[in-house]
């Protein structure tokens, strides 16, 4: 089988990547607009710290567990509120992890194939990628919302993976959260653990290697998929 291009998909190398917390830093639009909805319902609003802590499952999720730490459950409007206000505001004040913007177009000159998969909804993620820019880079995106799965199942990466034109022994996954380690493990995929973002060291654990930076990632990457 072979690409446009003319090459074997079995000689494309693919580099999947988490979002949040991997590429970009999230948090302050992710807070902003958790703390509008916090205030909307008269609780106390979370610091930074705090809500990096929660993301990664996506935004059910997300507002399950900061109305849990406020001994709450969320109302039957809340995740439809925090997605419509996120969404709109997704990339404020968002912002690249340093390294980004030269990283990934050269992976792209040496052939690799990059795409997104991300437990963020499709429609917010596409929305901050084209925003910073990134959007051109990415040969697909697959979003929490994007299949009937998503991580840590395996499937959403599998899926992301074939938007993208790649298969799993050419292919590598990297992100910040336990989730992405557990769904790469799963596809049968090794995954680089990004140490920046907002995943405790613990949640490295079957990882294959550790990255420092996003230069460090590309270059454990080149290591793991040689051409």
């Amino acid at each position: 089988m072979t690409d446009v291009r003319g090459l074997s998909v079995a000689s494309v190398r693919v580099l999947v990547l988490d979002l949040d917390g991997t590429l970009v830093d999230t948090v302050p639009d992710l807070a902003a607009a958790l703390n509008r909805l916090m205030a909307s319902r008269g609780l106390k609003p979370f610091d930074f710290t705090s809500t990096a802590a929660m993301v990664g499952d996506g935004v059910a999720r997300l507002v399950e567990k900061a109305f849990a730490a406020r001994g709450l459950v969320p109302d039957a409007a809340a995740v439809a509120e925090f997605s419509q206000d996120y969404a709109a505001h997704a990339a404020v004040d968002s912002r690249l992890f340093p390294g980004v913007v030269e990283a990934l177009p050269d992976l792209i000159a040496e052939g690799w194939r990059l795409a997104v998969c991300t437990n963020k909804p499709e429609g917010a993620a596409r929305h901050l990628l084209d925003a910073l820019g990134l959007s051109p880079l990415m040969a697909a995106v697959g979003g929490g919302d994007s299949f009937p799965v998503r991580k840590p199942d395996p499937a959403h990466l599998l899926a992301t993976l074939a938007a993208a034109g790649g298969e799993a022994a050419r292919a590598v996954m990297a992100g910040d959260h336990a989730n992405d380690v557990v769904a790469a493990r799963g596809a049968g995929l090794p995954c680089i653990f990004a140490a920046w973002g907002y995943g405790p060291p613990a949640m490295a654990k079957g990882a294959v290697a550790v990255a420092r930076d996003i230069a460090d990632m590309a270059a454990i990457a080149r290591r793991l998929l040689p051409d």
